[in-house]
């Protein structure tokens, strides 16, 4: 019995991740895990249908690139991009605000759990014996929905603090914090002090990002849109002991 109650014990922790009771280690842990899938799903996205899926500004920048050219087809692929991202963040709304009333344990496990189950539906949108166009604008706009949908999810559970789907924040966030640190240490009277617990929580999500990033090119890299199942499967553990409450 000891040994079983051992052996459950990682997948409990997992669960406490998505509590609607939160702590801010438990806001620091999911957000690491969430940071190395997205680092995963950017980085195979780009490796299976050559776009990086989180990348909102380079699609608005090709929007533009291309209205100014007179590209159609790349127009409607820009804004099916961007629309679809903005759509899985208000998906991710919908259901913690609505749970927030009915399910308020249920309240992130809800949004957390609909991701891992479209990363199944990526996996199977790969595999479909389809034209492969078809396969790679349907992958392409599930993946942009997915990384809207984890985004908004962390700024709920975080309160705005933390993003996980890109690093361009989070590397600017490090650079103001070394700045206040060098200012102080400059100034000795000044009011300014870095947030030393800030730019370690930021640092480990942009590691932890890269290493998600390297896991995902080689997974995705030996066997395709099959490496969404465990991605998948994660966000299901994390997600179902609050949902089964």
């Amino acid at each position: 019995m000891a040994f079983h109650i051992r052996l459950l014990r990682p997948f409990r922790r997992l669960g406490l991740l998505a509590a609607h009771r939160r702590a801010e280690a438990s806001n620091g842990g999911l957000a690491t895990v969430l940071a190395g899938i997205a680092g995963a799903a950017n980085a195979g996205g780009f490796m299976a249908l050559g776009h990086y899926t989180s990348h909102m500004t380079g699609y608005l920048s090709q929007l533009a690139d291309n209205v100014a050219i007179g590209n159609l087809s790349l127009v409607i692929d820009s804004v099916a991009a961007i629309a679809l991202f903005v759509t899985g963040a208000a998906v991710s709304a919908i259901l913690i605000n609505w749970a927030r009333q009915y399910r308020p344990s249920a309240q992130y496990a809800l949004p957390i759990g609909l991701q891992g189950l479209l990363f199944f539906g990526f996996a199977a949108v790969g595999s479909a014996g389809v034209e492969a166009l078809t396969i790679n604008r349907t992958a392409l706009g599930l993946l942009c929905f997915i990384m809207g949908l984890q985004n908004a999810t962390i700024t709920k559970i975080s309160g705005a603090r933390i993003r996980t789907t890109h690093a361009t924040g989070m590397i600017t966030d490090v650079g103001i914090e070394v700045g206040k640190a060098v200012y102080a240490k400059a100034a000795p009277g000044a009011r300014t002090h870095a947030d030393v617990a800030k730019l370690l929580i930021l640092l480990r999500l942009l590691g932890v990002f890269f290493a998600g990033g390297v896991i995902g090119a080689l997974g995705y890299g030996t066997f395709g849109f099959l490496f969404s199942i465990p991605l998948g499967v994660l966000l299901l553990l994390i997600a179902a002991p609050q949902l089964r409450r």
